[in-house]
Parts: C-alpha cells; structure tokens; sequence
C-alpha cells in the first residue's frame, strides 16, 4: 500500500470538498432541485464546477493528471455525476457512464465519464468547455444486467 504525503491527503481532502461544494452549490443556484433525477432505479446527482479548482496535482507530483490533462483555459468545467441505487441509496461504483453536454441548437459534446474514487465512494466525471449558454446535458449510464437509463438535466450557465 502506498503511503501518501501530507500534500497528497490535503490535495484530496480539497478535491472531495470541491466535488461537495458543487453538489450544493448547483442546488442553491437553480429554483428548483434540478441537478437531482431518479429514473430506472437510479438517482444521479449532477455537479458542475470550475475546472480550476481541481486541476490535479503540481507539475513535480508523480501523480497522474484528473482525466489524463491539466485542463488550461477560462471556460474549462468538470462536470460530475455521482449515482445511487434509488432503493437503498447505496453508491453505485460499477456504471459505464457518459454524458453529452449540448447548448441550444447545438449538436453537443459527448464524453466518458471516468470513474473516481474519492474517500471510498466513486463518482464519475471528465473536463467540459462550457460558455454562456443555457445547456442540456444527457447523462447516460449502463451497467452489466439491467436496461441503460438516461437521465436528463438543464443547466444555465448563463450567470
């Protein structure tokens, strides 16, 4: 087992707030509770946050990259989605999960989202570039002996 540094824990324990913060900070901003869906026998909580604030580690860190980059520039968000059984609420570590962000009349961007283990639970996220827009992010999730779901989101980014 590898032991981490005491920068490495403070850069991860930065990482699970951030991923918290977005969480609650996407429920404050809409009137409605609309980054919360269930469907299928799933629940899925959609977050969205500047890029910048989970940037990765130092460019001396052995450590690799979030989602294989660094992501530069001002319009670069992370955008992650955690899912539960909507039963038991338990997390839901398992799931091939992509999304496809579009603004409005646009085609979109359709990405994986990689999984991410975080203090013992696993979420799924990757960079986006979003601009002012009003966005609908499709979020897709497929697991091994049950029907795909798809769940639906509106996000305003025009703030």
């Amino acid at each position: 087992m590898r032991m981490l540094m005491p920068m490495q824990v403070l850069r991860r324990l930065a990482a699970c707030l951030c991923f918290a913060a977005a969480f609650w900070a996407s429920a404050a901003v809409a009137a409605e509770d609309t980054n919360v869906k269930s469907l299928g026998g799933l629940t899925a909580y959609l977050g969205v946050l500047p890029a910048e604030l989970v940037k990765g580690p130092a460019p001396h860190s052995a450590d690799k990259p979030m989602h294989g980059r660094i992501p530069k520039g001002p319009h670069e968000f992370h955008v992650v989605v955690a899912l539960f059984d909507a039963a038991t609420g338990a997390r839901v570590p398992d799931a091939a999960v992509t999304a496809n962000i579009s603004g409005i009349g646009m085609a979109g961007t359709e990405k994986q989202l990689q999984p991410m283990r975080i203090a013992d639970t696993t979420t799924y996220g990757s960079f986006f570039t979003l601009g002012r827009d009003l966005y609908a992010i499709k979020v897709s999730v497929n697991r091994a002996g049950t029907p795909p779901v798809t769940f639906n989101f509106r996000y305003d980014h025009r703030r």
